[in-house]
């Protein structure tokens, strides 16, 4: 009987520990969402105000050949940007995808 009472609180702490990795991923999913929305947020206002630095230039431009080059600098600039924000959010998404397994596979708390 001993050893059914054994296995029984070995199987109750393999269920509570892997509760406690399930909690402790979800918590690691849910501020590393907040971090990837504030990093979002964070970009689409360097967007913007990119956007309106060009538009307010091309307004004060003295004639189109000015116009023309403004606009071909910004979308070559916005270009760029948009590569690296891409890459950007790729990277949180990685790290955040194996902050989130880590207490799940025994790797505690991940940072």
């Amino acid at each position: 009987m001993s050893d059914d009472r054994a296995n029984a609180g070995g199987f109750q702490d393999q269920v509570k520990d892997a509760g406690e990795a399930m909690r402790a991923s979800g918590q690691k999913m849910a501020d590393n969402s907040s971090s990837l929305g504030v990093a979002m947020i964070d970009q689409a206002q360097a967007n913007a105000q990119e956007a309106f630095t060009a538009m307010r230039a091309a307004a004060q431009a003295k004639n189109l050949s000015d116009v023309m080059r403004i606009q071909g600098d910004y979308l070559r600039e916005q270009s760029q940007r948009s590569m690296n924000q891409a890459r950007e959010i790729g990277e949180l998404i990685l790290k955040f995808g194996r902050d989130a397994v880590a207490p799940m596979q025994g790797g505690g708390k991940a940072g």
